[in-house]
């Protein structure tokens, strides 16, 4: 078995050092009890502005098991993860996808890689529970994997990109032609067999977070949007209940009016407009978002490209 790690890097340079250290002692460790046959370590340069990259190509010339690729810009997580298993999937028999930051356990690994021995294409690593997380995050996250999951799209609770996957799945994964990438989901719907690896997330031991509440809040509408269109169908039912409130609103109104009790209006009247008013709008907005994305999947534009490669031969 060829086993490849695939990291995505975005100003990781304070981290690099023993994210090296501990996957290169991970590889090792499963060559020496013959888990696998070989193994490399993949960093994936997200355009970082550090010395992100330096690192990567100085330990890709100290070590076979260290390769890089540094895309052209910041493309984004998402993005940068699918160029590494798009170049697995030519050049290894399994990946597995880990952040950089090392606080999903690399311990782990070794499940993963007994799970695939054993005839399963995706193991997900799981988090047993998220004490790392704050009170706000912890339950935000409960959140968005109940209305997700709610909405119609299948994606694992505690499960973010920390997985194995098979050649065949990857290769799979490699099929999905669209540009709105949300990997949590599309690995899921792939149907090949699977397995779950339960591991204990660690604080974060160098840098910072980056994903801040802007991003997460744009990723969790992207995995929304990406895998269901049921919020289309919240808005045609809030339309039919907003049309029956109104008829009673009308019938009320014409009982007052003949019954000479003069409705005194000016404050309910203008409560109704600002809340139909804002009702419209986001229904507005959500639906905007359907368009802008089927506006990004028709332009068809690539989804990196590849500025430098470091350890890796061209062909």
């Amino acid at each position: 078995m060829n086993l490849l790690i695939v990291v995505p890097c975005y100003n990781e340079e304070e981290m690099l050092p023993e994210t090296t250290k501990q996957l290169t002692a991970v590889i090792d460790k499963m060559v020496h009890d013959r888990s696998i046959s070989t193994g490399r370590i993949l960093y994936i340069d997200d355009g970082s502005k550090d010395n992100t990259w330096k690192l990567i190509e100085k330990y890709a010339s100290e070590s076979n098991k260290v390769c890089g690729l540094k895309l052209s810009r910041n493309s984004g997580h998402q993005f940068a993860l699918t160029a590494g298993l798009e170049w697995a999937s030519e050049n290894a028999d399994a990946a597995i996808s880990i952040d950089a930051d090392l606080q999903d356990d690399v311990n782990a690994i070794y499940d993963m890689v007994k799970c695939f021995n054993d005839g399963k294409d995706i193991v997900y690593g799981v988090r047993r529970e998220r004490k790392t997380d704050t009170f706000f995050k912890r339950n935000t996250a409960l959140l968005f994997y109940k209305l997700m999951n709610k909405l119609g799209g299948k994606i694992i609770y505690n499960h973010a990109d920390f997985r194995l996957m098979s050649r065949r799945a990857l290769k799979s994964l490699m099929d999905y032609p669209e540009r709105n990438l949300f990997l949590r989901g599309m690995v899921a719907s792939l149907g090949y067999p699977s397995d779950i690896v339960y591991y204990d997330r660690k604080e974060r031991m160098a840098g910072v977070s980056k994903y801040p509440l802007k991003k997460m809040i744009s990723f969790a509408l992207d995995g929304i949007t990406s895998f269901s269109i049921k919020p289309l169908h919240y808005i045609t039912y809030l339309g039919v209940v907003f049309i029956l409130i109104s008829i009673a609103v009308i019938i009320y109104a014409l009982i007052s009016y003949f019954d000479r009790d003069a409705i005194q209006g000016w404050t309910s009247l203008l409560i109704s407009v600002w809340f139909i008013g804002g009702c419209i709008l986001i229904a507005c907005g959500v639906i905007g978002e359907y368009v802008g994305k089927i506006y990004i999947e028709t332009k068809r534009r690539p989804l990196y490209f590849i500025e430098k490669t470091a350890g890796i031969s061209n062909k």
